[in-house]
């Protein structure tokens, strides 16, 4: 099962790393990226480097690295990092199409999978629809990096929602991971205080498609994954579904509760039986 919550922890603070492992996250992103300052980059990488090191790799969550853009001068020194470390994968910023996917996988220490953060430059936008999914742990996107980029003054109307350029970027990303098969992570929530209306934007995201969501915020975590997770009503009847089917193996529709259902409903079953973790 995918992750459903992405933490993100600054890489120039250890003892987060340390504590944000149980803090329930499925997934914790170690970043070297955004939320470490230019003079603390040093400094991050060598406690990341050690934080790997100690890794207990049997429990816990999944560890990824978020590393500097592949324009960067600091990709080479991140990526140096990461030899010999036990970690799941990598975590892409601006990345721009299977191309940027194949220029970090040749730099890497090893098969890991990878994360693009998909969306934050006008090019890649264009590019969303390009990935094949080989190696990559999802594909997400951030509604911060791209208007910055374009000169806009923000990406969300007053009332929190997004503008309409960023709700093409939003589908885009979602139809892209889904055309290349691989699961559509959605972006942050910045106001972390806010966890009734993080509820609505988690539930909104699984609705649409995404099968899980970063976090900026230990306090998000336990929401993202209940709203992530199927209910135990929905599980009821996704089970209906499948042993209905099941005991009609030739039959194209059936009828349930007075209701039509058919193959799309019983993906839509399958799906959600496959998001139950088991015993």
């Amino acid at each position: 099962m995918s992750p459903r919550s992405w933490l993100f922890v600054p890489g120039d603070r250890p003892e987060r790393m340390a504590k944000a492992l149980g803090l329930g996250a499925d997934a914790l992103i170690l970043d070297l990226e955004d939320a470490v300052a230019a003079g603390a980059k040093a400094a991050a990488r060598d406690a990341v480097r050690e934080f790997l090191a100690q890794r207990d790799t049997v429990r816990g969550p999944a560890l990824f690295v978020r590393v500097n853009p592949l324009d960067s001068t600091l990709i080479a020194d991140d990526v140096a990092t990461l030899t010999g470390g036990a970690f799941d994968g990598v975590v892409l910023p601006k990345a721009e199409g299977r191309a940027s996917v194949a220029a970090l996988r040749a730099m890497l220490p090893g098969d890991y999978a990878i994360l693009p953060i998909a969306s934050e430059t006008p090019r890649a936008v264009f590019t969303l629809g390009d990935y094949d999914g080989d190696g990559l742990a999802g594909l997400t996107w951030g509604a911060e990096d791209l208007p910055a980029a374009i000169g806009a003054t923000t990406s969300r109307e007053p009332d929190g929602g997004y503008t309409d350029p960023y709700r093409v970027v939003r589908a885009l990303t979602l139809f892209g991971a889904h055309a290349a098969g691989v699961p559509a992570i959605e972006t942050v929530y910045p106001d972390f205080r806010d966890l009734e209306g993080l509820a609505r934007y988690a539930a909104r995201g699984r609705r649409d498609g995404f099968t899980g969501m970063m976090a900026i915020h230990p306090a998000q975590v336990a929401v993202i994954n209940q709203e992530f997770s199927p209910s135990a009503e929905e599980i009821a009847h996704a089970r209906r579904i499948v042993e209905m089917f099941a005991a009609h193996p030739g039959a194209g529709a059936l009828q349930l509760d007075g209701k039509m259902v058919d193959a799309p409903h019983l993906k839509a079953a399958q799906r959600i039986l496959g998001r139950v973790p088991g015993p």
